[in-house]
């Protein structure tokens, strides 16, 4: 029996972890996506936001101001997606995009 360290994984030869169809059907739509529009959605919904904190409505600012984040995150995936791809090659060698 092989002595392991703690956390290694290890990875049977001829065996590659490949996307599902959802997630590759979804990230070829998303990669068409350009990145400036997260960015300025984001930039929008803080905008809006300070808007309505002037305007005295709190809860509607903080309900728009708190989809900063989520915008964000969604544009690194789409870079992510941009650079790396879902598998990058297919099974056939042939660039997955």
């Amino acid at each position: 029996m092989e002595n392991t360290l703690l956390g290694e994984e290890r990875i049977i030869s001829g065996e590659e972890r490949k996307e599902g169809p959802i997630a590759k059907a979804i990230e070829k739509q998303t990669s068409k996506i350009p990145s400036d529009v997260f960015l300025w959605s984001a930039l929008g919904s803080m905008g809006i936001s300070l808007v309505l904190k002037m305007a005295g409505r709190k809860h509607d600012a903080l309900f728009l101001g708190q989809w900063a984040a989520p915008f964000l995150i969604l544009g690194l995936y789409n870079k992510l997606v941009k650079v790396e791809g879902h598998d990058k090659m297919d099974k056939k060698g042939k660039k997955a995009y």
